[in-house]
């Protein structure tokens, strides 16, 4: 408000001072408003991206929740197959351990060639028991030696000469196939 407009008016000196006073407490106290107003657009403008920064942590979230779904599918795939490898290198293992005492026990019968020896048995009829023996596999190589005594080293047999092999040799080897050219 402005003095000329107040004179205009036909107020006194006194008056238009009480005027102006109280009008100007008015406008200090709107100013003084005004660093409210400032005050609440500033905490709007802090809300406004505390909310949006929550919106975008609910969707990290919920991006999150699927995945979560997808990696509790990973899991459960990788326990199935890791699973399945163990049984399956447990059966392996255990396959190698037959195997193993299996060979055990064919050197120990003196069987000549082992693979063929294994070719003939009934692989289905041997186990391996948990101390680590073999069942099954006596009978059969006690029908293994009857049958195929070849595969089965039985040691040197007493009886057995070879010719010249009495050690007295009374001519030269060399005149020995001269002679026998010649005949």
């Amino acid at each position: 408000m402005k003095r000329e407009l107040l004179k205009g008016l036909g107020l006194t000196e006194e008056q238009m001072d009480k005027i102006m006073a109280a009008n100007g407490a008015d406008i200090e106290k709107a100013k003084s408003g005004l660093g409210d107003v400032e005050a609440l657009k500033t905490e709007n403008a802090s809300l406004k991206e505390q909310l949006t920064g929550r919106d975008k942590d609910l969707k990290s979230l919920q991006k999150q929740a699927g995945n979560s779904e997808e990696l509790t599918k990973q899991l459960e795939d990788l326990q199935n197959q890791y699973k399945t490898d163990t049984e399956a290198l447990q059966g392996q293992l255990h396959q190698t351990k037959l195997n193993g005492a299996l060979d055990t026990v064919l050197s120990g019968a003196k069987v000549r060639n082992t693979k063929a020896a294994k070719a003939l048995l009934d692989m289905d009829k041997i186990e391996l028991t948990d101390n680590g023996d073999l069942k099954g596999v006596d009978d059969q190589l006690s029908a293994l030696k009857q049958s195929d005594a070849y595969l089965f080293d039985e040691g040197s047999q007493g009886n057995y000469k070879p010719q010249g092999g009495d050690g007295s040799q009374d001519t030269d080897p060399a005149q020995a196939m001269i002679d026998a050219f010649k005949n």
